[in-house]
């Protein structure tokens, strides 16, 4: 029974989308309820933390890629993008000084 209740509260569907507060609350209660030593509720919220955290992370992940897709469809720059476009500016002032600096010289 433990088990099942612990494998349904582990992989819910929408564990992702509650904050942790809300998730530690529910684990607290199925411990309590399932009537497990403190030993195991312990071992039963350090379980779950690590999951959330994992889901968390996968959510994280899907969410950046998702919006990088949109981005690029809009054909919206993102800030690496705009850094990239910045570093080449920079490094095109840096030649134009040369040149002016060589031309300045030779006359």
């Amino acid at each position: 029974m433990l088990d099942i209740v612990k494998k349904t509260m582990l992989t819910g569907v929408g564990f992702a989308l509650k904050t942790w507060d809300e998730v530690e609350k529910k684990a607290k209660i199925i411990a309590k309820n399932s009537k497990m030593s403190e030993k195991e509720g312990e071992k039963f919220l350090d379980d779950v933390r690590e999951k959330y955290d994992e889901v968390q992370g996968k959510l994280e992940a899907k969410l950046g890629k998702m919006i990088n897709n949109l981005l690029k469809k809009g054909n919206i720059a993102t800030s690496d993008d705009i850094k990239t476009l910045k570093k080449e500016i920079n490094e095109l002032k840096k030649k134009i000084k040369g040149a002016d600096s060589e031309n300045k010289a030779g006359t």
